[in-house]
């Protein structure tokens, strides 16, 4: 319990100070949003009808994969860890409670956009609001376990910055949100169904639950807890 206490209290110091978090998970998803939501609405009125979902997407897959794994690089890869260790705190701590903070300061700013989006651009709220919080959930800690595995097998800041932006951009480009996914390639479509984005986006634009949508998000998620696990371990030896 004391180990876990003091996890607790060693997070909540390091999301206080940082910057990293505060701009993935808040103000470029907003600032993108205010800009990019009033392009899509004039070029293309009837964006309003997604604006809510794809603006959500761009915000959950930018505070993920560009703003969690500079926070893990930095427990584990620096003094925090061996600080761990003396005070003992489990490896894993760290990964979950990093996890958790970020969680919820996604949720946050995707409702900020919910509640925004109609009332800056007159968006469509989606047809079945509990199916949307619910695929919205999912797809954040989907994103989440993707963006761990960037941040536990990368140990150095600029690979790891460079991956995350790697990883970022075909992300949004080929998940739907900037253009339908039918005028794609078929490559790339296929590609893109490779990225939690695409199947969040269909998820969260969906009006009735879609198991086949789901599927995919486990079986992300699956292998992402195991390799973040084989991860941790190699760590602890």
């Amino acid at each position: 319990m004391r180990g876990f206490l003091y996890g607790v209290s060693l997070q909540w110091k390091l999301d206080i100070r940082s910057k990293t978090l505060l701009i993935t998970c808040y103000i470029v998803p907003l600032l993108f949003f205010f800009i990019m939501g009033g392009i899509f609405t004039s070029i293309m009125p009837e964006a309003r009808n997604t604006l809510i979902q794809s603006m959500t997407v761009f915000g959950v897959t930018m505070g993920a994969l560009i703003g969690l794994p500079p926070s893990l690089v930095e427990i584990y890869s620096g003094d925090i860890k061996k600080v761990y260790k003396a005070n003992g705190v489990p490896l894993y701590l760290g990964l979950a409670l990093t996890n958790i903070s970020a969680y919820i300061h996604l949720f946050i700013m995707s409702i900020i956009l919910y509640i925004a989006a109609p009332l800056v651009f007159e968006a469509k709220i989606p047809q079945n609001p509990m199916i949307y919080f619910i695929s919205l959930a999912i797809f954040i800690a989907v994103s989440l376990s993707i963006a761990s595995i960037i941040g536990l097998a990368v140990k150095d800041q600029e690979k790891t910055s460079m991956l995350s932006i790697v990883a970022f951009i075909p992300s949004t480009m080929l998940s739907g949100i900037m253009f339908p996914m039918k005028f794609l390639p078929k490559a790339f479509q296929i590609l893109g169904k490779l990225f939690p984005a695409s199947w969040g986006y269909e998820f969260m634009t969906a009006s009735a639950f879609q198991l086949e949508s789901l599927l995919p998000f486990l079986l992300i998620f699956i292998l992402a807890v195991v390799i973040c696990n084989i991860l941790l371990r190699r760590m602890d030896k």
